[in-house]
């Protein structure tokens, strides 16, 4: 199976070490989503612009870490997307998301970059 990360799961980034048995596959720029700026990681929605991301090909095991990792909060659902590379799984931000800063450039490794700037 394959995943799609574009926050701290990406390499060298805080939780990146969640993928360290994951094959990257390759980057990918994903039209058709938002990235809002949580602090310490991004959101990721549908929306009009593109995200920057990574995609692995990952195992059962993987996948279910990711699970955990992400429904600790409750403030992600996972869905299947299509990419350059087959379908992989996306986790998709499930609150409002007024009052966030947008990453306009929907690239995480950017977001000090921007403020609000379209």
């Amino acid at each position: 199976m394959r995943i799609i990360v574009y926050g701290s799961l990406r390499r060298k980034q805080g939780n990146s070490h969640w993928m360290t048995d994951a094959q990257l596959l390759g980057e990918h720029d994903l039209e058709g989503y938002e990235m809002y700026n949580l602090g310490h990681y991004p959101a990721v929605i549908p929306g009009d612009g593109t995200v920057h991301c990574e995609v692995y090909r990952i195992n059962s095991s993987i996948m279910n870490e990711l699970d955990e990792l992400k429904s600790n909060t409750k403030d992600y659902r996972r869905e299947l997307i299509k990419t350059p590379y087959g379908s992989a799984w996306i986790y998709l931000y499930r609150l409002p998301t007024e009052g966030l800063s947008r990453i306009y450039s929907g690239d995480w490794l950017k977001r000090h970059e921007e403020i609000d700037k379209p």
